[in-house]
């Protein structure tokens, strides 16, 4: 079956353009120019991407992030008029996984989209489950789950790319240029500090305290390192 991708934009023309290339590339696409239509189409689920676009006039997009990420782990790429570095911040705290300002390149849009897709993806050959800390970090890749202290734990595709890259090799330092290009598979501009964003929400998640990190470590002046060991 094909990905099915939700497009929320406003501009009827930019909608129905974005449409078209997603279609052309073997997407179901479903659209909308209101928040809250795409808030109730989130809800139903059945949407492996979100292309979500800021300036809604009925329900601002910051605000439909914000709901569809308290039902769904869907990738989100937002779309915006929004250039400044500050906005892009804003996106990734909001948890978004990828940002595209206009005006953009349909082509590079739709990358971005099998990208985010791709990473959604289980890997080939199974692995089952890998245990760090003594059990306190669980990795799944196979069901592409995580468990933390025993519990499951949601993560975005951009937080599971973050956290299975710094497991590959716990106790290695993977700079956020590393870990930038390991998650999304090329550069992007302004990838430090939007890599701190994904970091900081992946910690509350996993760590106990957030001031304290113990599972995601940051090494100054370096990166970040998984804090915990791998069990034998």
């Amino acid at each position: 079956m094909p990905d099915a991708v939700l497009v929320i934009e406003d501009e009827y023309k930019l909608r129905e353009l974005v449409r078209s290339y997603l279609e052309r590339e073997g997407f179901v696409v479903y659209s909308t120019g209101s928040g809250a239509e795409a808030i109730e189409i989130g809800r139903r689920g059945g949407v492996g991407l979100v292309v979500l676009d800021l300036g809604l006039p009925d329900v601002p997009g910051e605000e439909v992030a914000r709901e569809l990420r308290k039902s769904s782990d869907v990738p989100v790429l937002v779309l915006t008029a929004k250039s400044e570095e500050r906005d892009r911040i804003a996106g990734f705290e909001l948890g978004a996984d990828d940002y595209v300002t206009k005006p953009f390149s349909p082509r590079e849009l739709v990358l971005r989209a099998k990208a985010l897709l791709r990473r959604g993806r289980n890997p080939a050959e199974p692995t089952g489950p890998t245990s760090f800390g003594g059990g306190e970090l669980v990795i799944d890749e196979d069901l592409h789950r995580v468990w933390v202290r025993g519990e499951p734990v949601e993560l975005t595709p951009t937080e599971w790319g973050v956290l299975t890259a710094l497991a590959r090799v716990p106790g290695r330092v993977y700079s956020r240029y590393e870990l930038i290009n390991l998650v999304r598979g090329y550069e992007f501009d302004g990838y430090e500090r939007t890599m701190n964003s994904h970091i900081k929400n992946l910690r509350r998640k996993v760590e106990l305290s957030v001031g304290k990190p113990r599972v995601i470590e940051t090494v100054l002046g370096a990166g970040y390192r998984l804090g915990l060991g791998k069990d034998r």
